[in-house]
């Protein structure tokens, strides 16, 4: 990494609340982000409206190459859905 980390509060509220999934829009008009239910810590049943916060850096792209296996994947995943 060229830069020095920076860590950002990023504040958001719960949308939508599925079996595995949390979905957060994010403060500031930042977009919305849908995390797997095992990555949140909460100590209370979760409910759309609930204020949530986490920490996070600017992603960094690492490589100026392309990871052809990951292109392979998405275009195999698009065909079979039909996009």
């Amino acid at each position: 990494m060229k830069y020095g980390d920076k860590i950002i509060k990023m504040e958001g509220v719960i949308v939508e609340v599925q079996d595995g999934a949390v979905a957060m829009d994010l403060k500031g008009r930042l977009g919305y982000l849908k995390v797997p239910m095992r990555m949140l810590i909460t100590d209370y049943p979760l409910k759309v409206g609930q204020e949530i916060a986490f920490n996070m850096s600017f992603p960094e792209v690492v490589s100026e190459e392309v990871n052809e296996k990951y292109v392979s994947n998405l275009e195999i995943r698009n065909r079979k859905e039909g996009k």
